[in-house]
């Protein structure tokens, strides 16, 4: 019942932020929550509208529906039902890998950045006044210009809404404050007559279950959803992943990837067969799940139940409900996400070591972050996502094509070796360089770690070169081209190129690749390379 308390109000505002009617909210929770509870994994995660992926359903039907014509409320209930056939499809092909793409900084500046629009969006309900579209950016300035119109019982009503939200949600966190004052404003809306001062109302909501079956739309239509709906299932995805991995943890039972998609697919396909809009799994609907005691997914089963009652008997008490109160839930439940702390803390971790080897790139989690958050704010929900997941695997690119070659000096006593910009007790070796590649060795960073090599081998009195390779992860065939070619080209100079400590697969590929024998005889330790190159073995 807690979790039916919290799910109602905010079906209805999700559903305003994706483009239709606040019932289609209520549609597409029961078949959601039935069908995630008899094939997802976890016991406490509550699906249903969220308030990124109906914003991302309003982007992408309505380009959508202005392409073809078709009808919104339809092709609403048309993505959610193609997003949970591409998560089928994908939770049997296994592809729950394909979340990791979506790195914890983009998410968060994605989520950053839809918040701010979606408050954006609702700020002209708020206020009683028209407003305007676009991107956070025309929105803004738009209801600065409108503001000499505001209503002022609307506005009243909002603010009153809001603030009652969010205190009842600092003193009293277990008490629905959502419903509370959807409760609120109703019996206000009623007994004062506020259609009568301007105060708009969400109007008639037809009582009743919906009638089960496909869309009214064509298959062309489908086609035209088909490619937003990846960008809906990663986030949709990623989002419900995490919260159903937060709680597992706590409870002490694991969670499949796949079995997940598998779940968020049958809940989609469940609410778009109902008439309902795109569902993913709830973070705060899943934390009050829990808090209020929940061991089962027959909590969500409930909730269900409920909401079906809710369709059937109580529709008709939501038809005077004030859409300033609708906007005040909204915003109330996006606005925690707006988290600039948790962006300062991503700029915060750099040091000078990272700023020589890497330059602009050496805050990629940072950039990765704003590069997403403004992406949204500019360009809009789908591209903003894409733009900041592109950002981030080209960061991720530019810093392994540039990997940190550290030497190492050594110590002095216990005879270890350690970076020679790190420990200031480390002793360099006459006539040996130590490198260490801290990355793996491929196609994109084997002229860099050439030219380092050779610069180093190009010192007076050099007559070997060690390359540690304890921490290199991997290696490609042309990279072993590359050292075979290096240690030639030293080789004409005087100097020796000595590999030692290589480990899995480095090891296989540098004995199954066809480098030359001096090359293959790799030593265990750094000390032994050194030993080799210093007595000439």
């Amino acid at each position: 019942m807690t979790v039916w308390a919290v799910l109602v109000p905010e079906a209805l505002a999700y559903a305003t932020i994706a483009g239709v009617s606040p019932v289609v909210g209520l549609y597409a929770a029961p078949a959601a929550l039935i069908l995630y509870a008899a094939f997802g994994g976890s016991r406490h995660l509550i699906v249903g509208p969220m308030a990124a992926t109906a914003a991302l359903s309003a982007a992408i039907v309505g380009d959508a529906a202005a392409g073809s014509g078709a009808n919104f409320t339809a092709m609403t209930a048309a993505l959610a039902l193609t997003v949970g056939i591409a998560a089928l499809l994908a939770g049997l092909l296994r592809l729950g890998f394909l979340a990791n793409f979506i790195s914890e900084p983009v998410l968060k500046g994605f989520i950053i950045g839809l918040a701010l629009t979606i408050i954006a969006g609702q700020l002209p309900k708020l206020f009683g006044v028209e407003g305007g579209s676009g991107d956070f950016f025309e929105r803004i300035p738009a209801l600065i210009e409108d503001l000499g119109g505001t209503n002022g019982p609307t506005l009243l009503v909002g603010l009153t809404a809001l603030t009652l939200i969010i205190v009842l949600r600092r003193v009293a966190p277990i008490v629905p404050g959502s419903l509370i004052a959807v409760v609120a404003g109703i019996v206000a809306s009623t007994t004062l007559d506020l259609e009568r001062h301007g105060v708009e109302v969400v109007g008639g909501i037809e009582a009743g279950l919906p009638s089960l079956g496909f869309p009214d739309i064509g298959l062309g239509d489908l086609g035209l959803l088909a490619a937003g709906s990846m960008g809906v299932l990663l986030v949709a995805f990623a989002e419900g992943l995490g919260a159903a991995k937060t709680y597992a943890a706590r409870d002490h039972y694991g969670i499949d990837a796949n079995r997940e998609l598998i779940g968020l697919g049958a809940a989609g396909v469940g609410a778009g067969l109902s008439g309902g809009m795109v569902v993913n799994g709830s973070l705060s609907k899943t934390a009050v799940n829990r808090s209020a005691g929940a061991r089962t997914q027959l909590s969500g089963i409930v909730a269900a139940v409920l909401t079906v009652i809710t369709l059937l008997f109580l529709t008709g008490l939501f038809e005077k409900l004030p859409e300033a109160v609708l906007a005040a839930v909204v915003i109330a439940a996006v606005v925690e996400l707006v988290d600039p702390r948790s962006i300062l803390s991503l700029y915060r971790v750099f040091t000078r070591r990272l700023g020589r080897a890497y330059g602009v790139a050496a805050r990629p989690d940072f950039i990765a972050a704003v590069t997403a958050l403004l992406g949204v704010m500019v360009f809009g929900t789908l591209p903003g996502l894409f733009i900041g997941i592109g950002a981030s695997l080209l960061l991720l690119l530019y810093r392994s094509s540039r990997p940190q070659i550290s030497e190492l000096g050594r110590m002095p006593g216990n005879g270890h070796f350690a970076a020679l910009d790190r420990h200031a007790e480390s002793r360099g070796i006459p006539g040996v360089v130590v490198l260490r590649v801290e990355g793996g060795i491929y196609f994109a960073n084997a002229e860099r770690i050439r030219s380092e090599v050779r610069r180093a081998a190009a010192r007076k009195g050099v007559g070997a070169v060690v390359i540690d390779a304890e921490t290199v992860p991997f290696i490609d065939v042309g990279a072993v081209r590359m050292l075979d070619n290096l240690a030639g080209d030293l080789g004409d100079l005087g100097v020796r190129l000595l590999i030692a400590r290589d480990v899995g697969q480095v090891r296989d590929v540098l004995r199954t690749a066809g480098a030359e024998e001096e090359l293959r005889r790799v030593y265990p330790t750094v000390r032994a390379a050194v030993d080799a190159a210093e007595s000439g073995g």
